[in-house]
């Protein structure tokens, strides 16, 4: 085992990262908080610093301290992404400090979510999760790092093993199909120019899962590689995709709001791998959590604006009592939907299925 400070440190840096400002949300020094948590400050540093990753202590303490920091006035939006970043941690260390090779990798072993991708980010390329935004603290003197950033060895080695993951992933048939997918996906957060051509050479390797209509298992690395390639720059695939595989076919369109659903929080259960996408019946999932989560991201993601306004259109058929439950929202979603209207940027189907989401709202919530 390697037991290198660096790789100490690395395997819980995130989730530390997410402590410490937890901790002085309260605010509490690291000795208040080693005081009023009944440990010694030598165990909240080594949480805070990442040498003792909080992902590796025991389940009753760990749920225990999960539990204690809101009750001691931590900001409850903090907390609550701890497990997030608990994940990002395992994924960086398994690209780093790979496990045995009969070892499970944590991107083959459960399909992560928006928040983990976030706290990926944030480790990688120093973006701020969106749900930390305004909570983040101020750049400070000293040796207090202001972002759980890797250093630049770190993140080569990272998205090198990563690129090399999702290769050999390919060669494992049906077994490796998650995998590829997340790993693939990831590669695309590598702005380098080199790193780009690669990967958007990978994406069109793939092109061949994207000519699917319907369900097929291939179906969520097809929405993954036209949504990679939109970031990219190529929004066309991504378009194709929504006319082909999504819309007017009933498959295409549970998949989707279920995939949304997983993503955004709003199905709150982990999943092992993809087939929950295929439930019809729409089950287990907060239609308003899910409309909250497509509305706030809808001024995010101009990449991805047509998959924004379809998946609304959407959900809204889906569920057309969504405007009476939800005032603030629909009154938010009215006011942009005015906005992409009045501007351009949108393709026709877009523009059709705002015009009919703009309707509904009016219609329904005045």
């Amino acid at each position: 085992m390697n037991t290198r400070p660096s790789a100490r440190r690395r395997a819980g840096v995130i989730a530390g990262f997410v402590l410490r400002m937890a901790r002085e949300s309260v605010p509490h020094t690291q000795v208040g908080m080693a005081e009023a948590l009944g440990v010694d400050l030598g165990t909240v540093q080594g949480w805070e610093s990442g040498r003792r990753a909080l992902a590796n202590m025991k389940a009753g303490a760990l749920l225990d301290l999960r539990r204690r920091l809101p009750a001691l006035g931590a900001d409850p939006a903090i907390v609550g992404l701890l497990d997030a970043a608990m994940d990002a941690d395992r994924i960086i260390s398994a690209c780093i400090e790979p496990a045995e090779p009969e070892g499970l990798h944590p991107l083959a072993g459960w399909v992560h979510t928006r928040d983990t991708a976030h706290m990926l980010a944030w480790a990688i390329n120093g973006t701020t999760p969106p749900a930390l935004d305004g909570r983040v603290p101020a750049a400070r003197r000293g040796p207090v790092a202001p972002a759980p950033l890797l250093g630049a060895q770190d993140r080569m080695m990272f998205f090198d093993r990563l690129r090399d993951t999702a290769e050999s992933a390919t060669r494992q048939g049906e077994r490796g199909i998650l995998l590829h997918r997340q790993a693939l996906y990831l590669t695309s957060y590598d702005r380098s120019t080199e790193a780009v051509s690669w990967t958007v050479q990978a994406l069109h390797a793939r092109r061949g899962v994207l000519a699917a209509r319907g369900w097929t298992p291939h179906w969520a690395e097809a929405r993954s590689t036209a949504a990679a390639l939109a970031r990219l720059g190529d929004p066309q695939p991504l378009l194709d995709f929504i006319e082909r595989s999504m819309a007017d076919d009933d498959d295409g369109e549970a998949a989707n709001l279920n995939y949304w659903a997983y993503w955004l929080g709003a199905l709150p259960v982990a999943q092992a791998d993809d087939r929950f996408m295929r439930d019809r019946n729409l089950s287990g999932w907060d239609p308003i959590t899910l409309l909250r989560g497509l509305v706030h991201g809808l001024h995010q993601a101009p990449g991805y604006v047509d998959l924004y306004v379809h998946s609304l259109w959407a959900l809204l058929t889906a569920y057309p009592w969504l405007p009476q439950a939800s005032g603030p929202l629909v009154c938010e979603l009215e006011k942009r939907t005015g906005q992409f209207l009045d501007g351009g940027g949108i393709s026709t189907r877009s523009r059709r299925e705002l015009v009919t989401i703009h309707y509904v709202l009016r219609e329904r919530h005045h």
